[in-house]
């Protein structure tokens, strides 16, 4: 969502280098920049002047530290004011068990989904019993839609198709998930088009009802200012403690992340990073703000490699490669375990210096017919790859829905990649290192190794 601003942030502070001080003079242009950069994105007028107004304060007159390039003093002061934006620290949830949610928002911007996320996660973070309440009553198959992704996720679920007393439904699921001594009670509540009267009187009916301990609006991050003023319409009538932005794996400018936070008063507590029910989280402002600049965030992208990636087969794995002993079958369950870390944009984009960067169009399509080769393979032939001849490549090609061309190309950059598995075997000392960078150069301009 941020590549396009990370962009023009990181153009802005290159033209600092240099500098011998930080200047009203020198900083007035770069700051423009960022000025321009945050509108670009979408970022409330009244935030993004207030935003560089305290930059500027800062910057203006600040002695360049030796060893330190200016470009790099206020990166450091724009990333801390980045974070003061998004909202310091991460806001925890109310301690109470049950632990009672209330998820509002309007029609589309993901309730329905966020509510069994949510749930999820709360099963993964230590509550052994969430549930999940339908209150929506408008939307056709809204309820089907809950009830299937309960199940799917093992969670505990209660609603009532025939009534038509939203309050009542919900004071209903509540006595239910109480029965089933849940510690977690969610209810997805009805979204409208638009805010109206109707919508907001019957959550504040159902609100008065079951009391909850938070009571959260899903906003879509697509949204930009639109989202921003959704959320101080809902904050106005029923006081929120916090927000859900989704949709922020999109190509939306992400204006709504950077002013809502400051407009409304009220903490994003958690994020919708993809479609999957696994792919949400906490709202970690400080993160956040070291991928907008670029700084990648290392400490979500190790939790996330230690809740997908299994320890044992990654020290395997690696002590086959330092071996020089990985074959086709070795690569495949890598492939599976770095896919269940999220999508090859959300992996970039947690890695330092490669944040602004896209994944080349159609990288996940020709991930996706490496694994189809591979998977058409016999176990034999996954094991020893020599023996792939012509009419056995064929059968493959056909298998996967491939062409023969694509199954070559894959055998032949598999190869190199044994080779510079092979010239690592032997150690720095032995030039296998410098071999070994020569020999990606060269695969470099040749589309490299699919899915790599």
């Amino acid at each position: 969502m941020f590549e396009s601003l990370t962009e023009k942030l990181s153009s802005a502070l290159r033209n600092l280098r240099g500098v011998g001080q930080l200047s009203e003079a020198n900083m007035a242009e770069a700051l423009g920049e960022v000025r321009t950069a945050l509108l670009a994105a979408d970022v409330h007028f009244k935030v993004a002047r207030e935003f560089v107004e305290r930059v500027q304060a800062q910057c203006v007159g600040q002695a360049v530290l030796k060893g330190v390039a200016p470009g790099q003093q206020v990166v450091k002061i724009i990333h801390d004011e980045l974070v003061r934006l998004l909202g310091e620290g991460t806001t925890a949830l109310s301690p109470a068990r049950p632990l009672k949610i209330l998820m509002v928002g309007l029609h589309g911007s993901g309730k329905t989904t966020s509510t069994a996320k949510l749930a999820k996660l709360l099963k993964k973070r230590g509550y052994s019993a969430p549930f999940v309440v339908g209150c929506d009553i408008y939307r056709p198959a809204a309820i089907d839609q809950l009830e299937i992704l309960a199940r799917q996720e093992e969670l505990g679920f209660y609603s009532d198709r025939v009534s038509r007393d939203v309050p009542a439904i919900g004071d209903a699921g509540l006595a239910a998930a109480k029965a089933a001594n849940a510690d977690a009670i969610i209810f997805d509540t009805a979204g409208r088009l638009q805010i109206d009267h109707d919508l907001i009187a019957e959550v504040k009916n159902l609100r008065a009802r079951v009391q909850p301990d938070e009571v959260l609006l899903v906003a879509d991050g697509a949204l930009g200012q639109e989202a921003v003023n959704v959320a101080k319409a809902f904050h106005d009538a029923l006081a929120l403690t916090g927000l859900i932005l989704t949709k922020l794996d999109g190509d939306a400018r992400g204006g709504a992340a950077l002013s809502i936070k400051s407009i409304t008063g009220v903490p994003i507590k958690f994020v919708g990073t993809g479609e999957k029910t696994g792919d949400f989280d906490t709202f970690h402002p400080d993160r956040l703000a070291s991928r907008i600049l670029g700084m990648g965030d290392v400490v979500s992208l190790v939790e996330k490699a230690q809740e997908n990636i299994d320890q044992k087969e990654a020290e395997r794995m690696a002590e086959k490669m330092r071996k020089a002993d990985f074959n086709l079958e070795d690569f495949l369950a890598q492939m599976q375990q770095v896919k269940k870390m999220g999508s090859m944009q959300s992996i970039m984009g947690m890695m330092p210096g490669m944040s602004g960067m896209q994944v080349p169009d159609g990288a996940e399509a020709q991930m996706a017919r490496t694994e189809a080769i591979i998977h058409s393979m016999t176990p034999q032939e996954r094991r020893k790859p020599e023996l792939l001849n012509g009419s056995r490549r064929k059968r493959i090609a056909d298998g996967s829905g491939t062409k023969i061309v694509e199954v070559n190309q894959l055998m032949k950059q598999f190869g190199q990649m044994q080779q510079m598995m092979k010239m690592l075997k032997g150690g720095p000392n032995g030039g296998g290192m410098k071999k070994m960078m020569r020999q990606m150069e060269a695969m470099k301009g040749k589309g490299g190794f699919p899915g790599m």
